[in-house]
């Protein structure tokens, strides 16, 4: 292993044992630290999806029957907005991320306290269309990862039907979901981070 990368190791182990738990995750103030000095950066509210919708073109046909304002559609940002996204500016590879806090059931609550649907939204990442658009501008075509990440925070990461939910969806693709749960600190999301989807970006 050489100087350059030893450098990044300590760093983000630094980094990692900095705190211990937080009832409170600022996942960009650990991976913005954890990147100083790496060929990695975090880009919070990634612009790179912005127009994604924009540039559809539809049939004449299915065109003429809707609504057609006069407007510039150059200037026009109908699109995509991830939470973050994770570039090596080496290779130019990026995995973009979503951010998804909710409620739980969990100990001293009843399972309504589950019933919350921000952990739903992200299942437009799995549509054809996304996937392809994240693969092609993110540069991850490898198959045996998804070209997004999900970290799901809050007392939805320990709900007994929520959990299973999720894992279902997520089928083979378990290394593009992380449970932060309200016990961790920075070590686990960064070794998640670093063992399981750094090699994609390379």
């Amino acid at each position: 292993m050489g100087k350059k990368e030893l450098q990044k190791r300590d760093n983000w182990q630094t980094v990692s044992g900095s705190i211990a738990t937080a009832a409170e995750h600022n996942f960009y103030e650990v991976f913005k630290k954890a990147f100083e000095g790496t060929d990695y950066k975090l880009h919070e509210k990634p612009k790179h999806l912005k127009s994604l919708y924009t540039q559809v073109q539809l049939s004449p046909k299915l065109k003429s029957k809707i609504y057609n304002p006069d407007i510039d559609y150059v200037n026009v940002h109908w699109g995509v907005s991830p939470d973050f996204a994770i570039e090596n500016t080496r290779t130019h590879k990026i995995l973009f991320g979503e951010i998804k806090r909710q409620d739980g059931w969990v100990e001293g609550k009843e399972p309504s306290a589950g019933r919350g649907n921000a952990h739903e939204r992200l299942c437009k990442l799995f549509t054809p269309g996304l996937l392809k658009a994240y693969r092609d501008i993110g540069r991850i075509q490898d198959e045996n990862i998804l070209p997004f990440w999900v970290v799901f925070e809050g007392d939805i990461t320990r709900d007994p039907k929520r959990v299973r939910e999720i894992t279902f969806w997520f089928d083979r693709y378990v290394d593009n979901f992380f449970l932060w749960q309200p016990d961790m600190g920075n070590a686990e999301i960064l070794d998640h981070f670093y063992s399981k989807l750094k090699r994609y970006l390379d």
